[in-house]
């Protein structure tokens, strides 16, 4: 069985889509899938959809996001 170092050295080097699916599968065996909150996600997803479709709401560019974060954290 190898180390828990061997581990992450073989998965360094596979492509980095590879490595996403490792990510991927570590992640999901950490945090299981569970129906009732992907349904509560696709239902705020839609309604966030809705709000922007209707102009209740006003996107905000991503570049204004990281910058106010950016700026938040530099304090």
């Amino acid at each position: 069985m190898h180390g828990m170092k061997e581990i992450i050295e073989e998965a360094e080097s596979l492509p980095v889509e590879e490595r996403a699916m490792v990510i991927d599968s570590l992640l999901r065996s950490l945090n299981p899938l569970s129906m009732e909150i992907d349904r509560e996600w696709v239902e705020v997803a839609k309604r966030r959809l809705a709000e922007l479709r209707s102009g209740a709401v006003k996107p905000i560019p991503g570049n204004e996001v990281l910058t106010k974060i950016r700026e938040r954290f530099e304090k």
